[in-house]
C-alpha cells in the first residue's frame, strides 16, 4: 500500500482479494521482503547474543547482576528511544536507506563489544548496537504493507517475528556454545561478519516499493511541523494506545527471560545444568516460532480474537510464573519449567498483535509513525523489568522469588490500561468499517464508469446526481471491513 492513495473497496478486502489500489504481491515482493527480513534476523542475533553471555560477561568485565543488566538495559533503552525517530525516518526518508544505517550500526556495535577493553567500552557498543537494532522492525514491517495486499498484513507482520525468533534460536544454538569453544573475542567478531553479509543484498537489490505504489512527493517533506503532526495525529488514535499497551503487557515477560536473566534463574534459582538451562531456552524459541504461525492464521480469520488471545496469553503467563516462583522447596519439576517455557513462548506473537491494532487506526502514510509508538511498549516494559529484577537481586541476596515479582505489577498495569482503552479503540475501528460501502453502490464510482459508458447523465438516479460516499481515513483490516468489530 502507498501513502496518500485511497484504500481498496472493502468488499473486495472482505472478500479475501486485493483492491485496485493494493500492492500486487508476488515471487518479487517475497524475494525484497526476504532481504528485508535477513537484515532483522542478524539484528535479533546480535540483540539477544548477551542473553547466552551472561554470565561470562560478568565475569569478563568484573560486575555483579546490577551492572550486567544495564547492558541489556542501555541497549532497550536506546531500541525504544529510537521507535518514534525511526518511524518518522522511515516515512520520510523510505526503508534503504534506514535499513542500511541500521546494518551498518548494529554490526559496528556487535564489533566493538566483540574487542571492548572495559565495561564502560562495551556499554558503548551495546548501545550503538540497540540503535541499529532499532530499525529494522519497524522498516520490515513497512517492506510488509509496502509490497503485499493489506489483507496480508498480520500473517506478514507475525512471520516477521517468527524469522526474528528464529535469530534467537541461533543465538542459543550456534553462538552459545561457540562461546565457550573459542572464546569471547572470535566469537563475538565473528558473529558480526554476519551483518556485512546481510549488507550486500540489502544496498544492491532492496527496494522500497514496487512500480506505480510509492508515496506522493507531499509524504516525503516536512520539517518540525511534520514531525509534531505525524506524532500528535498517530497517539490520538485510541488504536495505537492500545497496540502499545497490547505489546507493553505481552512481549516483556519472554524478552527479560531470552535476553538476559532466564539462563542464570535456571542455572542458580533452579540449580540445572548449562545444557539444560538452554534447552529450556529453545524451547521458549521453538514454541514462539510454532505459536507465531498460529495466532496469525487465527488474527487473519477472526479479528475479534485479538483481544482475547492477547489477555489470555497473559493471564496464562502470570499463573505460570506464581506457580514456578511459589512452588515449596525452591526448585520447580521440569515439568512445570517446560510448561512455562511454552507459555512463554506466546508472549512474541501476542505482542504482534499490538501492530493490527495501530495498522487499521492510521493512514498509510502514517504506519511507520504509528509502529514506532507500539514498539515501545514491549521494550519499555523490558528495559524496566530489566532494571527491576538486577536491583532487587543485589538488594535481596539473589532471591529470585522477589526479584521475579515484578512481572506481576507490570502485567497488571498493562491490563488495566487494555482494559480501558478497547471499547473506544474497537468502536472508531468499527465505525471506520461503518463508513465504507462496497464499490458497486459506491456514488463516484458508479457515476464514473456509468459516464464512461454512457455519457454524463449515466451517472444520475432518477435525475438526480449520486452522493459521494465518504472515504475511510485508514486502511481497514480485512475482518473488520464494513462491519462492527464485537
Amino acid at each position: 500500500m502507498s501513502a496518500g492513495r485511497t484504500s481498496p473497496p472493502p468488499a473486495a478486502a472482505a472478500a479475501g482479494g486485493a483492491g485496485p489500489e493494493d500492492p500486487p504481491g508476488g515471487g518479487r515482493a517475497v524475494a525484497v521482503w526476504g532481504i528485508g527480513v535477513a537484515v532483522y534476523f542478524v539484528a535479533v542475533i546480535f540483540r539477544t547474543s548477551l542473553g547466552v553471555a551472561g554470565l561470562e560477561a560478568a565475569d569478563r568485565f568484573h560486575v555483579g547482576a546490577s551492572a550486567l543488566s544495564v547492558f541489556s538495559l542501555l541497549q532497550l533503552l536506546v531500541y525504544a528511544g529510537m521507535q518514534i525517530p525511526v518511524g518518522l525516518m522511515v516515512d520520510r526518508l523510505g526503508t534503504k536507506k534506514v535499513l542500511t544505517l541500521g546494518a551498518v550500526l548494529f554490526t559496528a556495535g556487535q564489533l566493538g563489544f566483540a574487542l571492548a577493553p572495559s565495561y564502560e567500552t562495551a556499554l558503548a557498543a551495546r548501545a550503538l548496537l540497540g540503535c541499529g537494532d532499532a530499525m529494522t522492525f519497524i522498516s520490515v514491517l513497512r517492506l510488509g504493507t509496502r509490497w503485499f495486499p493489506a489483507r496480508r498484513g498480520p500473517l506478514m507482520a507475525q512471520l516477521a517475528g517468527l524469522v526474528g525468533m528464529a535469530g534467537n534460536l541461533v543465538s542459543t544454538l550456534v553462538l552459545g556454545p561457540v562461546l565457550h569453544g573459542i572464546g569471547w573475542t572470535a566469537a563475538f567478531a565473528g558473529s558480526a561478519a554476519a551483518g556485512l553479509v546481510v549488507l550486500v543484498p540489502l544496498v544492491l537489490f532492496l527496494r522500497d516499493h514496487p512500480a506505480g505504489h510509492g508515496p506522493p512527493p507531499a509524504a516525503r517533506t516536512g520539517g518540525a511541523g511534520f514531525v509534531r503532526r505525524q506524532i500528535k495525529e498517530s497517539w490520538s488514535e485510541p488504536g495505537t494506545r492500545l497496540g502499545l499497551w497490547v505489546h507493553f503487557t505481552t512481549q516483556f515477560p519472554a524478552m527479560v527471560f531470552l535476553l538476559l536473566w532466564g539462563m542464570p534463574f535456571l542455572i542458580e534459582a533452579q540449580g540445572l545444568t548449562r545444557s539444560t538451562a538452554g534447552g529450556l531456552l529453545t524451547l521458549v524459541v521453538a514454541s514462539n516460532m510454532a505459536l507465531g504461525l498460529v495466532y496469525g492464521q487465527i488474527i487473519g480469520r477472526r479479528q475479534s480474537s485479538r483481544i482475547p488471545l492477547a489477555l489470555g496469553t497473559v493471564g496464562l503467563t502470570a499463573l505460570l510464573w506464581g506457580a514456578v516462583l511459589a512452588y515449596p522447596g525452591g526448585h520447580a519439576p521440569m515439568w512445570l519449567l517446560t510448561t512455562l517455557c511454552l507459555v512463554l513462548g506466546g508472549c512474541g506473537p501476542a505482542s504482534m498483535i499490538g501492530f493490527d491494532f495501530a495498522r487499521p487506526a492510521n493512514p498509510a502514510e502514517r504506519q511507520g509513525t504509528a509502529s514506532g509508538i507500539t514498539n515501545m511498549g514491549g521494550f519499555i516494559a523490558s528495559m524496566t523489568t530489566l532494571l527491576a529484577v538486577g536491583v532487587l537481586l543485589d538488594a535481596t541476596g539473589d532471591d529470585y522469588r522477589i526479584a521475579f515479582s515484578t512481572v506481576f505489577v507490570l502485567e497488571a498495569l498493562g491490563v488495566s490500561r487494555i482494559l480501558s482503552l478497547r471499547r473506544r479503540a474497537l468502536s472508531r475501528e468499527a465505525a471506520r468499517g461503518r463508513g465504507t460501502v462496497p464499490a458497486q453502490a459506491r456514488g463516484p464510482q458508479a457515476g464514473q464508469a456509468s459516464g464512461q459508458a454512457g455519457g454524463p447523465q449515466a451517472g444520475q438516479a432518477g435525475g438526480r446526481q449520486a452522493e459521494p460516499q465518504p472515504r475511510p481515513t485508514a486502511w481497514p483490516l480485512p475482518e473488520t471491513a464494513g462491519r462492527e468489530t464485537p
